[in-house]
């Protein structure tokens, strides 16, 4: 059993910063990938990021890339996402997710086992 739980959250201006952690429980030899995913009001949850923890090989979704990066510290267990340049339409709740199961499909909200509780990401234009 994998806990995930995130903070960083918060309210930040059109173009600000702000960096996303997510600490897990268990110790992450288990774990393959995790990931960030967020959710709008009214809309489904996207894929933003995703990182496969052993080799480090990192993914992005289109919106976001060249403006997020992710990242983990295997000696904390934990995984990062850090914002830059946020934008309005990157408001959401965000959440971040792992999996323990090989060869799935990264950007997948089914792929993954765990889920933390989520944090709000807010950006005013």
């Amino acid at each position: 059993q994998v806990q995930l739980v995130e903070s960083g959250g918060g309210l930040v201006q059109a173009g600000g910063s702000l960096r996303l952690s997510c600490a897990a429980s268990a110790r992450t030899f288990s774990i393959y990938a995790m990931g960030w995913f967020r959710q709008a009001p009214g809309k489904e949850r996207e894929f933003v990021a995703a990182i496969r923890w052993s080799a480090g090989r990192t993914y992005y979704a289109d919106s976001v890339k060249g403006r997020f990066t992710i990242s983990r510290d295997n000696a904390k267990n934990t995984m990062y996402l850090q914002m830059n340049s946020l934008k309005p339409e990157d408001a959401a709740v965000y959440y971040c997710a792992a999996t323990q199961q090989l060869q799935v499909i990264i950007a997948l909200t089914s792929s993954y086992n765990y889920w933390g509780q989520g944090t709000q990401v807010t950006v005013s234009s």
